[in-house]
């Protein structure tokens, strides 16, 4: 089996790590040696919460810089700051919606234009694709399963060795029994915008 590394960014609050968890766990029910680490960061504060998962044989989980494989941006900016660990071969899936940092929201910062972002993410890498995963997820029944809508679109995209239903699975049984059928249409409308 081919070896993958994906990186996932996202700011804290977003669900990366529950994310990251439902990918284990569908890599676990399919056999598929997975390993992982985190970078929890300043996540309570809305800081950068970061994964990094390798899917097949890997003595390490650590992805440098240029390694990335994929690269699922929860976030556009924090997608475009992990731009060092993509080379020109990466797929890089990024949410359009912008959660800008507290600096930008006092008019200490400026966010950067949506359209600026997309075009720095498309010269410096092999695939840019984009979707408005906070209006999927409010169209599923609930706002915060961005996480799962990004996993439907990653596991659409055809870059990973995970199958659509061991992501199922690992939804039904990693997440609480309450956002079960919230999480699933999440993740097949995640899975139908790419």
């Amino acid at each position: 089996m081919e070896t993958k590394r994906l990186i996932i960014v996202a700011v804290g609050g977003q669900g990366n790590l529950l994310a990251s968890k439902v990918l284990g766990e569908a890599a676990s029910r399919s056999n598929i040696p997975v390993r992982m680490s985190e970078i929890h960061g300043m996540a309570q504060r809305g800081g950068v919460v970061e994964s990094a998962m390798i899917f097949g044989d890997a003595q390490s989980a650590i992805i440098s810089d240029g390694e990335a494989d994929i690269l699922l941006g929860f976030e556009p900016l924090e997608a475009l700051r992990a731009l060092n660990r993509c080379n020109q071969n990466t797929v890089v899936i990024t949410n359009t919606s912008p959660l800008p940092p507290f600096t930008a929201a006092i008019g200490k910062g400026v966010y950067p234009d949506l359209t600026t972002i997309k075009k720095l993410i498309a010269a410096k890498t092999g695939r840019l694709m984009t979707l408005d995963a906070n209006a999927l997820a409010k169209e599923a029944g609930n706002e915060l399963s961005v996480n799962i809508v990004l996993l439907g679109a990653l596991i659409k995209a055809g870059v990973l060795p995970v199958t659509a239903e061991s992501v199922r699975e690992a939804i039904a049984a990693t997440t609480k029994k309450a956002f079960v059928e919230t999480n699933i249409r999440a993740f097949e409308l995640g899975y139908g915008a790419v």
